[in-house]
């Protein structure tokens, strides 16, 4: 079973690219993933692939069901997440059509599940949210292949499913660099889970900040001229990928998240 997951939306891989060899769609405690969980190779490695809005994009950020997503992808062996995602930029630098491998976030999310644990108190650390070798692994990809891209960045996440006020995106300049409504809690499920996550977020526009409205039609728009790009960086990146190279699960173990939750075995 593969050991490496992409979460993304439709167009994300190359269907020349990512062999589809079955699909699974299975129970979990906390219900159904958002779609079938894809499963096939992308460049010789096993790889599962999950729609995270579905395959029909019917889920809003609020609606997805990322605990059952990240248990399902836990029960498959996964130990390697990496999220394929549009982000707003709240800083000039961070231009649209940059890449940018995401090393921290903010959250200003309202009314999710943010834990697995509903029965007592575990608290996970997260000095380093996001797994420092996939994040050096598609770094390096970015380069060979004349990416432009931010090794780093702070994603401030959102409710959503609206786009921030200008009021809002002003103040949330001084907080972070990205601006999206997925991030969490998909990131920190992972890490109650001792999975490794990686966010390789896809600038679309300048939120509102700049005097630019924006509207979905934009975000898509931006989105479809650089999948081909992130689909190159994922085929190249994910054979460089070694599970067990970093440190990410220490902080589930420390926190007694796994015992918790009965995943030692």
């Amino acid at each position: 079973m593969p050991k490496i997951a992409i979460i993304g939306g439709t167009g994300i891989y190359s269907k020349d690219t990512f062999k589809v060899e079955s699909k699974v769609c299975p129970d979990t405690p906390y219900g159904k993933p958002s779609d079938d969980i894809l499963i096939g190779k992308m460049n010789g490695v096993d790889v599962a692939f999950l729609y995270r809005h579905a395959e029909d994009h019917h889920l809003n950020p609020t609606e997805v069901p990322y605990r059952a997503n990240m248990w399902a992808l836990k029960m498959l062996g996964v130990e390697m997440v990496i999220s394929a995602c549009a982000v707003g930029s709240l800083q000039e630098e961070y231009a649209p059509g940059d890449l940018v491998i995401v090393d921290d976030f903010m959250d200003f999310t309202k009314k999710r599940d943010l834990t697995f644990i509903d029965d007592g108190a575990v608290h996970i650390s997260l000095p380093e949210p996001f797994c420092p070798h996939m994040s050096e692994v598609f770094a390096d990809a970015a380069k060979k292949l004349g990416i432009t891209f931010h090794r780093g960045g702070t994603y401030l996440c959102i409710e959503g499913p609206r786009f921030s006020t200008k009021a809002e995106s002003n103040m949330f300049r001084d907080y972070a660099d990205i601006i999206g409504m997925t991030v969490v809690p998909e990131c920190q499920l992972a890490k109650e889970l001792g999975m490794c996550y990686c966010s390789l977020a896809t600038v679309t526009d300048y939120d509102m900040w700049k005097d630019e409205p924006v509207d979905t039609k934009m975000v898509v728009d931006t989105m479809a001229r650089c999948l081909h790009y992130i689909s190159k960086l994922l085929e190249t990146g994910i054979p460089n990928i070694i599970p067990g190279r970093c440190g990410c699960s220490d902080s589930a173990k420390s926190a007694g998240s796994l015992e918790h939750l009965k995943l030692l075995p």
